[in-house]
C-alpha cells in the first residue's frame, strides 16, 4: 500500500472583512450569524475563522510525506507545495496525485482529514476549475472504495464522541510535538500580519512528520527519527 501523508494550512481569502468584495461581505455576515457564541463578537471578529470554510478560505500550503525504503532503511520524504497563488499550487499537487497516487492501492492520510483536509482540497480544486484527481473524486463511491486514511478516526476505535488533536496524540505516544512554534489559530496572523509564509510551511511540515509517525505507532511500526527525514 502506498500512503501519502498530508496536511494543509488555510487562511481567509482576504486580510479582513472590510477588504472583501461587497457580495462576499453579505454572504459571510449570514454565515457568521450561526457562528456567534458571545454577545461581544462581531462579524469582523469572526472573519478570522473564515479560513476553515472552503467557500471563504484558501490554501496556502500543502505539505506531503511518504515513506521511501532503500537497502532496508526507511526514510520519510517531505515535499511542500506553497505560495500566494492557490491555483498554481493546487495544479502542482493534483499533478502529483495523478502521476504517483492514482492506483487502487494508494491512500491519502491526514489527521481529521475526512472532516477537513480532503473535502477542503476537493472543494478548492473545483472552485479553481482544476479537474479532480481520481483519488479525491469520491462522489458516488462506496465507503470501501474511498482511499482515505484518518488517524483521528483510527484513534477513535468507533467512539463517535472522541476528538483528539494531533499534539495530544504525539504527547501520549512519545512523539515530538509539531506545535513547538505556532499552532493553527496563529496561521492567519502569521500570514496576513507578519507576511511569513516560510514559517507556516515549516509548521505544516512538522505536522506531516508527526502524522506519519503517529500512523506508524498505531500500526506497530518504529518511528522515523529526525535524521532519516528528508526534505525535497
Amino acid at each position: 500500500m502506498s500512503v501519502l501523508f498530508l496536511d494543509i494550512e488555510t487562511i481567509p481569502q482576504h486580510p479582513s472583512l472590510a477588504s472583501c468584495p461587497e457580495e462576499m461581505k453579505k454572504l459571510w455576515s449570514r454565515k457568521a450569524a450561526n457562528l456567534k457564541h458571545e454577545p461581544e463578537e462581531t462579524v469582523e471578529d469572526l472573519y478570522k475563522r473564515a479560513g476553515i470554510y472552503a467557500e471563504f478560505g484558501k490554501i496556502i500550503c500543502i505539505s506531503t510525506g511518504f515513506i521511501h525504503e532503500s537497502n532496508g532503511q526507511e526514510t520519510l520524504r517531505i515535499k511542500s507545495f506553497y505560495g500566494h497563488e492557490e491555483n498554481l499550487m493546487l495544479m502542482e499537487f493534483a499533478d502529483l496525485l495523478r502521476k504517483s497516487f492514482s492506483n487502487s492501492d494508494s491512500r491519502l492520510c491526514a489527521h481529521n482529514g475526512k472532516e477537513f483536509d480532503f473535502p477542503f482540497l476537493g472543494r478548492r480544486m473545483i472552485i479553481n476549475q482544476i479537474p479532480l484527481p481520481t483519488i479525491l473524486d469520491v462522489a458516488g463511491k462506496k465507503p470501501w472504495e474511498v482511499n482515505f486514511l484518518d488517524t483521528m478516526e483510527m484513534w477513535k476505535f468507533g467512539d463517535f464522541k472522541s476528538y483528539t488533536p494531533l499534539n495530544l496524540l504525539t504527547h501520549v505516544l512519545g512523539i515530538p510535538s509539531p506545535k513547538d512554534d505556532i499552532d493553527g489559530s496563529q496561521v492567519w496572523s502569521v500570514y496576513w500580519q507578519e507576511n511569513d509564509l516560510d514559517r507556516i510551511v515549516r509548521y505544516c511540515e512538522k505536522d506531516v512528520e508527526a502524522l506519519a509517525n503517529v500512523y506508524r505507532r498505531m500500526k506497530g511500526l518504529p518511528v522515523i527519527p529526525k535524521e532519516l527525514i528528508v526534505r525535497a
